[in-house]
This record gives C-alpha cells, structure tokens and sequence, in this order.
C-alpha cells in the first residue's frame, strides 16, 4: 500500500471530539473498560496482520476520524494533519504485525500518530516545549495551583466549537502539552519522554497553556475575540 492509495479513499473529515484515552502504562483492563473495541474490530486486526487488504481499509475507517483529530489538535495546520494522518495509517499498515494487544488498539495506535507528529516537528526543528518554564506560575497567572489534576473550569459546559479555536490558538508548546495531557489522557512521565523534557517542565506547560485558555475563552465570552 502506498501514500498515494490511502489517498484515494474517501477524504479525511473534519474533526469530531475525541474522548480522552487511558495511558498504556494502566492496566490492560481498565483502558479496554474506557476504550472498547469496535464492532468488528478485532477481525479485522487478525485479518489485516495476515495481509488483508481490505480488513486494513476497514481499520483505517473506524479511526481516520480521530486520529486525523489528533494531529490537527497536535499541529494547527489542516494541511499537516492531512499528511500526518496519512503517514499515520503507513506506519499501521508497515507494522500492524507487531500489535499484540497489550494495550487497547486505539491506544496503541494513537500513540504511534503522536510519534509520527512529534517525529515531523524535530524534523522542522520546532521546539517541542520551552526550555525557560518553571513551575512557579509568573504573577498574572494568578495564585499558584496543584499542577496536573483536572481543571474542573475547563471541564464544564463550555461549548465544544468555541474551546477548539481556543486550543488552536495556543502557543505550540502550550498545545502539544494540553492535547496530550487532558485531551488524549496520558500521564506527565510519559508526556515527558515523548517531548524530551522534565515532568515538572511538562506540568508547567500544563498549568500555563490552561490559564491561557481561560484567558481565552472569557475573552470570547466578553465578544472581544471573533467567533
């Protein structure tokens, strides 16, 4: 399979929400319990890694959506994420053999697109994180707080379309850290071997690319930022 036959399926869409994932370092059992196979998923891994052409079209279209998802999240480039989601699904169908089902499908296989992303910034030459955060928030930031547990002011009824353009908004550094942390769900010490940095640059990201989106989504709430 080639990039160009990937590219011939139907167009990626535009994203739809994803659930926050479960890191591969809990147990087996509990990211099954959070992500549950698709009807007619684990047919179609045994048939694919068997050469199955078709059975690995079928894979790509249960999880084009929220893979593309991520990489747009990831990049803020519709362009980028429609390549990246195409190298992606390569990558899948270069190494679906070695999937045993240690982790949930979706988690291994969202996982391998964060690498693919990450992969594409350190060849850009992007910095991944800033090197100067710290942990202590600088003063506008308000009163320091418990970095990394859940912000329950993000997690409310905020409207779905109106915190996208926020994160879209966000610096990359800030971005990389929030999609990773409280969209896919993975923990501080993985989030810190994927981006090459401290757990504690990495919950400094955290806490800063939240208080921006506050900003952010008050700013718009105020009518100041255009919808």
């Amino acid at each position: 399979m080639t990039k160009n036959t990937l590219r011939t399926a139907e167009k990626v869409p535009s994203p739809t929400p994803s659930q926050p994932l479960t890191a591969e370092a809990r147990p087996v059992q509990q990211q099954q319990r959070r992500n549950p196979p698709i009807a007619g998923e684990l047919a179609a891994i045994a048939s694919a890694q068997q050469g199955d052409g078709a059975a690995f079209e079928i894979l790509y279209n249960m999880h084009k959506r929220r893979v593309y998802s991520l990489c747009l999240r990831m990049l803020g480039n519709v362009a980028e994420a429609e390549d990246l989601t195409q190298e992606a699904f390569l990558q899948l169908h270069r190494k679906i053999s070695t999937f045993r089902g240690d982790s949930a499908f979706s988690t291994w296989l969202h996982r391998m697109a964060v690498n693919v992303v990450l992969m594409h910034l350190r060849k850009k030459g992007l910095p991944l994180v800033s090197l100067e955060e710290t942990l202590e928030p600088s003063q506008e930031d308000g009163p320091r707080k418990d970095f990394g547990t859940r912000d329950l002011t993000l997690s409310g009824s905020i409207d779905r379309v109106t915190l996208e353009r926020a994160v879209e908004e966000l610096p990359p550094g800030y971005r990389m850290v929030f999609v990773l942390h409280d969209v896919e769900g993975y923990e501080h010490n993985e989030i810190a071997g994927m981006l090459q940095c401290s757990i504690g640059n990495s919950k400094s990201q955290l806490h800063k690319a939240r208080m921006r989106l506050r900003n952010l989504l008050r700013q718009n709430a105020d009518g100041k930022v255009d919808a």
